[in-house]
């Protein structure tokens, strides 16, 4: 539930208008979007806030402290931007433990003489939580691919054919369960509540990518400070995912170990002011002058050198991103190619770069066609993808919620034929099977239950004190 501000004091229902928050807990920097649907039905931006991140290495959360403390920030300036006290956000996981792999699971139909329902579906995808995974692993994600029904196969809604058995293949997809808790750890420090763990890439997808673009294949590339994820969409389904364990901030690093004397910050200021993926388009006798700490002298680099340097880095980063479509079986079926997002989608010529590599169609992923904001606003960026994507989800979950709600209330006031036969019990709240909201209550629990491990370690350590 969110509030206006005390003058107002109005409380935002989804009666009025449905407002959520998506919470992008990055390696480089904390960001928070506060959005809602307007009257013309397009998801508008109210605010945003931010705050660098000191806390987190590869997207893990190491440091509880610190991320607090840039959760609170970002937070304090999202709330003061939008005119919303947040109290429930959407948050992304991404870092080098997300994992993922393929394994077909089914059920037997209680009722074969009867269609597949929703209920069947929701059956289906919540028992693949029941998978024995290894210790320390949790499940965050079931995502089915398509169904069969009996002999039916390659069904993409298997809802009202009928028979016995229904399955699917899934794409499970797994995180540490550590590194899970440490971020519901950090959102419950700082008050908030958690109403979803999405996946990022699939979170940037929703306003990055077109649908028919999905429908097509192709595969999305976030390049972030400190990992490139990577998803890979066919005929509409998240068909592979993987986190590969490097992204700009390495890149950073390079150019600082390279030019001896840089501090990281002069570090990335160069490298995205004058540097390129193809050191052919740089200036050859261009020299950037950077000034000495403490009086020193100023250090001088060519431009071509840094390009240099950057081009070795994004080479090897595009390889890896190649083999893992490559990997999914995918890599021949992606009709539209690459999309490119995230901070490093920002390196001057890394769409030719990465068209020259790959042999792929490319281009950079902004999220301005699907989000009205100021035309003044900073947000229109590769680098607030994330945010902006788990907003729009958080957005569209909680208008699905409400419209089953109404369902709900719709079924309990139709009268009944016999006045002395009860009225009907409420029908059980059911997700629709799409696979970026059905799983969210599963993983509400799970992470209530990790907390609720912490509290119970608690107490035991009070009673030994």
């Amino acid at each position: 539930m969110f509030k206006r501000k005390k003058e107002k004091e109005v409380v935002i229902t989804a009666k009025t208008k449905t407002i959520a928050v998506g919470l992008d807990i990055g390696t480089t920097k904390i960001a928070a979007c506060v959005g809602q649907r307007n009257n013309d039905g397009n998801i508008e931006l109210l605010g945003y806030g931010e705050y660098i991140s000191l806390g987190v290495q590869r997207g893990q959360v190491i440091n509880i402290v610190k991320t607090v403390e840039a959760i609170n920030h970002a937070i304090k300036q999202a709330n003061a931007s939008s005119g919303v006290l947040i109290d429930t956000v959407v948050v992304g996981i991404a870092g080098q433990h997300i994992n993922s792999f393929h394994v077909e699971g089914e059920i037997k139909r209680r009722d074969a003489e009867s269609e597949v329902t929703k209920e069947d579906v929701k059956m289906l995808i919540e028992d693949m939580f029941k998978l024995t995974v290894k210790p320390g692993v949790q499940i965050i994600d079931a995502i089915p691919q398509e169904f069969f029904v009996d002999d039916y196969s390659d069904l993409k809604d298997p809802i009202g054919v009928l028979g016995t058995q229904l399955g699917s293949v899934f794409n499970i997809v797994t995180g540490n369960s550590q590194h899970i808790k440490n971020i519901a750890r950090c959102v419950q420090k700082c008050n908030l509540k958690m109403e979803g763990l999405v996946l990022e890439p699939i979170a940037s997808s929703e306003v990055v990518l077109d649908p028919k673009e999905k429908e097509s294949g192709v595969a999305l590339v976030d390049i972030g400070g400190g990992t490139s994820d990577i998803a890979v969409f066919y005929n509409g389904i998240l068909r592979h995912s993987a986190v590969i364990p490097i992204g700009g901030d390495v890149i950073t690093d390079d150019i600082k170990n390279v030019f001896k004397g840089l501090i990281k910050d002069n570090a990335e200021v160069i490298k995205l002011k004058y540097g390129s993926c193809i050191p052919d388009k740089s200036k050859p006798d261009h020299i950037i002058s950077v000034p000495g700490i403490r009086g020193r002298p100023p250090i001088n680099i060519q431009q071509m050198e840094l390009s240099a340097v950057i081009e070795a880095r994004v080479g090897e980063i595009m390889d890896r991103i190649l083999s893992e479509i490559n990997h999914s079986d995918y890599l021949k079926k992606l009709g539209c190619g690459i999309v490119l997002t995230g901070g490093g989608a920002l390196l001057h010529s890394i769409k030719e770069f990465t068209e020259y590599k790959t042999g792929m169609s490319v281009r950079i992923g902004n999220p301005e066609e699907k989000i009205i904001h100021k035309p003044d606003s900073k947000i229109n960026n590769p680098i607030y993808a994330t945010a902006l994507g788990l907003m729009v989800m958080g957005i569209e979950k909680d208008e699905e919620e409400y419209i089953q709600q109404k369902e709900e209330i719709r079924e309990i006031k139709k009268p009944t034929k016999d006045p002395e036969k009860p009225k009907p019990e409420p029908k059980k709240k059911e997700s629709v099977p799409r696979p970026k909201y059905n799983t969210w209550d599963k993983v509400k629990g799970m992470l209530e239950s990790l907390l609720e491990e912490d509290v119970d370690v608690d107490q035991d350590d009070d009673f030994d004190n």
